[in-house]
């Protein structure tokens, strides 16, 4: 009895020190791996957990120094969300693990990382949010956020001539990319959407059109144009929604005239109780001619909705 105890108490005990063995052999294993990817992959193809250990190496950290200034700004935020526990981080940097919104701000704050480039990282392609959102159409007029970065030409091609009608990409021999936030961080300009459902400017201002919008401009001057072309159009915000379009100040009235072509009645609304002024349009990017996005039959213009006030 004793000695068949004494068996299995060494049977035990093997089976813990090859246990023990394996796993010091698999640290081992994970480390020689991720040096040696470190030093031949191209760093686009690295996976992101190794990206995050680089980081944090480079900088001299521990999981406990990152879990430590984690706790410092979870407290400083207010949200115990930005905590990254040292369990959580080593399963995303050996496991694969994705972070979640504030553990990944929690990481680019510690480790000094953009973390629009983090997004990355993960194939989120943060950079096409506007142009994969522009082509998912709403039925609703709105404003909407401005693009990460803008696709600029650089240098033009020496015989580029500005005062003849040319295609633009064959005329230009390197592009750049201008970071779009700056066109709305401290500017005056932002954008806005012209709904599906809404055709009071067509065919001059098309449903699906993006239009950029002077803030600084909140005051209707009606008068100082001579074709339709010329006349200034606004964007508005209304009650449950927005408009975009021609209008002009009638004392305390703010009417709106749709295009004639558009067959929607004007709207009037009480200034600045029921509409204020977003600013003035200045620029207009638009389709021409896809059948698969063209406008309904009906507009709210045509129905004579009840929120509306018809002159």
């Amino acid at each position: 009895m004793g000695e068949g105890a004494g068996a299995n108490g060494w049977r035990g005990k093997e089976a813990r020190i090859k246990a023990l063995l394996f796993r010091k052999l698999n640290s081992v294993v994970v480390l020689m791996y991720s040096e040696s990817s470190a030093q031949s992959a191209p760093e686009e193809l690295m996976l992101p957990g190794l990206r995050l250990r680089q980081a944090r190496e480079r900088l001299g950290l521990t999981y406990r120094d990152v879990e430590r200034a984690s706790f410092e700004l979870a407290a400083r935020r207010g949200r115990p969300d930005f905590i990254v526990h040292i369990s959580r981080l080593a399963d995303m940097e050996n496991r694969g693990v994705v972070p979640g919104l504030h553990k990944l701000y929690t990481l680019a704050t510690i480790y000094r990382l953009n973390p629009l480039e983090m997004f990355r990282w993960y194939d989120v392609p943060i950079d096409e949010c506007f142009h994969d959102g522009s082509d998912l159409p709403v039925p609703e007029t709105h404003l909407m956020a401005p693009p990460i970065s803008l696709r600029i030409p650089m240098k033009f091609d020496p015989a580029f001539d500005p005062q003849r009608t040319e295609f633009l990409s064959r005329m230009v021999e390197r592009w750049g990319h201008f970071e779009g936030v700056l066109t709305n961080g401290h500017s005056n300009h932002i954008y806005g959407y012209i709904g599906l459902s809404d055709r009071r400017m067509t065919p001059l201002l098309r449903p699906g059109s993006i239009v950029l919008v002077d803030t600084s401009v909140r005051k209707i001057n009606d008068g100082d144009w001579t074709t339709e072309h010329d006349r200034p159009m606004y964007f508005v915000e209304v009650h449950g929604g927005y408009r975009c379009g021609w209008f002009h100040q009638d004392g305390s009235r703010l009417v709106m005239q749709p295009h004639p072509l558009s067959h929607c009645l004007p709207e009037t609304w009480r200034a600045p109780e029921e509409a204020e002024i977003v600013g003035r349009v200045t620029g207009v990017v638009t389709r021409l001619n896809e059948p698969g996005k063209l406008p309904p039959a009906e507009s709210p213009g045509e129905r004579g909705d009840s929120n509306k006030k018809a002159l």
